[in-house]
């Protein structure tokens, strides 16, 4: 008997697994170090490993939860639903993708954009949910953000977004490509309002979106050992045919060459941002987080 069906307690509902008995929702296992680790102590950690502190992917909406306050949020867009306009199929239909995306996350696209406070202080934010078809941008998500975006300059409040993508969505084209400049744009609109623009990058933040929106940043910061780039490092490899340095696409590169400004531990991010938006926006200083 191993040591971890030892310290079970017999009512534990357990579950076979490749010959294995794993305890059914109790445990998660790292992906990085291996540790197993009670969920709940997870959770705490708001989906930090305590053991090596490696930072789990999270859904946009419990991105919201974990960074903004719990009172007074109002959703953005929530209506806006995609369409399939170059009836697009490759091994299944767009329209299937979709639907299937949307089981999966329960959320309607790949972006949501919440007004809200963030200790206190009125904040517009929006958060990639890369469970949702890679986090990739569409027209639906490219129009999202330009909402939060114009929200903000009408509630002259700062925007924060957290970026997590692959990049641009294939299955629209053109009309996806697009958003990288109807974003860049709508960012334009935000900067001659003198308004701050937080750029958080998670892991992964890839393609179309690192290309735009998320390096537009007044202030650039990125959670630990995220990866960031455009291609992947054998396409570039195989562009520019020169062997690239090791870990040159995680923040911590990034931060080393100037592309970020600096790294944030989830754990930290609201009490960091906070401070970052009184600075930028010469506020008094957030209260303390309860």
């Amino acid at each position: 008997m191993s040591w971890f069906q030892k310290i079970m307690p017999p009512k534990i509902k357990k579950k076979q697994s490749n010959g294995g008995n794993i305890p059914e929702g109790l445990w998660d296992k790292c992906p990085d170090c291996q540790a197993i680790l009670y969920r709940k102590d997870l959770d705490r950690s708001l989906q930090v490993c305590p053991k090596c502190d490696h930072h789990n992917r999270l859904s946009a909406r419990k991105r919201f939860d974990y960074f903004m306050d719990a009172e007074g949020r109002e959703e953005i867009g929530a209506n806006l639903a995609s369409n399939d306009p170059l009836r697009f199929r490759d091994s299944k239909k767009y329209r299937e993708r979709l639907s299937q995306a949307q089981k999966k996350t329960g959320e309607s696209e790949a972006l949501l954009a919440m007004r809200g406070y963030l200790l206190g202080h009125g904040v517009v934010a929006s958060a990639f949910d890369f469970g949702f078809m890679g986090g990739s941008m569409g027209s639906v998500v490219g129009e999202r953000f330009v909402r939060s975006v114009d929200r903000a300059v009408a509630d002259q409040v700062p925007l924060v977004n957290f970026a997590a993508s692959g990049g641009a969505r294939m299955q629209e084209g053109l009309f996806s490509l697009m958003q990288m400049s109807k974003t860049s744009a709508a960012l334009g609109r935000l900067d001659d309002a003198r308004l701050p623009f937080v750029s958080v990058l998670t892991d992964p933040t890839m393609g179309g979106v690192s290309a735009s929106l998320a390096m537009l940043g007044d202030v650039i910061v990125a959670e630990p050992k995220a990866l960031i780039g455009f291609a992947g490092p054998r396409v570039i490899q195989q562009t520019v045919q020169e062997t690239l340095p090791e870990g040159f696409q995680e923040a911590e590169f990034l931060q080393e060459h100037g592309a970020v400004d600096a790294i944030v531990d989830r754990r930290e991010m609201r009490e960091t941002v906070a401070e970052l938006i009184t600075r930028l926006t010469h506020q008094p200083a957030a209260m303390t987080a309860g």
